[in-house]
């Protein structure tokens, strides 16, 4: 990141009445309320990545806000325990729904943020997660998951998604098979959501990822990680027209 990118501070805020510590972002020479835009971590907590995306947005005019869906200080520190926290949320999405939502709300309190303008992204277990808060009706204009997991068990409720959704995947993701993606256009489509699905060719799981580490079925793609990114500020420019 440049030198001059907006720093980030920790922002706390709670969830049934436990403590988490999100990670904020906004260029403080702007004065005024601007969209706020939630992203969620992936299965390792906040980490690099999402925190490079914080920055970035922020320098495009939001106030990001890194969500911390694990808790106060717990991160993984090795892929069992982050395989651990991804099947917890994924047998009680509820709580991953509160989670997340504790977290927007957060970001929607803020002086800075218009909350009539609120968006999420989320990377892999955050792309599960952004979709459970579409599911759950949350109020964003937008929500972007990338190469996120798609199933649930708690199927979204005809007309009960009030975002524009973009599903980013790639065509060789091994967590997230074509079936899965099937089954998912099933269920936006009985929804009646407002969804774009994109398969990026050649990506593996993680594709947006630079610091991913270069595994069977995960790793880096350049390419799709730019034209993912540049359909999701196409979809911001829809959901946002002409007040940001």
């Amino acid at each position: 990141m440049d030198h001059k990118a907006p720093r980030l501070q920790p922002l706390s805020y709670a969830c049934r009445d436990e403590p988490f510590t999100g990670l904020l972002a906004f260029d403080e020479t702007v004065n005024g309320p601007r969209p706020g835009i939630l992203i969620v971590h992936d299965a390792w907590g906040i980490a690099d990545n999402v925190k490079m995306r914080a920055q970035t947005l922020a320098g495009l005019g939001y106030v990001a806000l890194c969500a911390d869906i694990y808790g106060d200080g717990q991160r993984p520190a090795d892929i069992g325990q982050a395989q651990q926290q991804v099947d917890r949320f994924r047998v009680d999405p509820e709580l991953l729904r509160d989670r997340a939502r504790a977290a927007l709300d957060a970001l929607a309190a803020l002086p800075q943020v218009d909350a009539s303008r609120l968006l999420a992204i989320g990377y892999c277990f955050g792309g599960m997660t952004v979709l459970e808060m579409a599911r759950a009706g949350a109020p964003c204009l937008g929500i972007v998951s990338f190469h996120g997991l798609l199933k649930t068990s708690l199927p979204a409720a005809a007309g009960g998604i009030a975002a524009k959704l973009l599903v980013c995947t790639g065509s060789e993701d091994p967590l997230v098979p074509i079936d899965d993606v099937a089954a998912f256009q099933q269920e936006m489509r009985e929804a009646d959501a407002d969804c774009q699905i994109i398969i990026y060719s050649g990506a593996k799981h993680s594709f947006t990822n630079p610091f991913a580490s270069d595994n069977p079925g995960i790793g880096y793609h350049p390419d799709a990680d730019r034209r993912s990114w540049a359909a999701m500020l196409e979809l911001f420019a829809e959901v946002l027209g002409s007040s940001k």
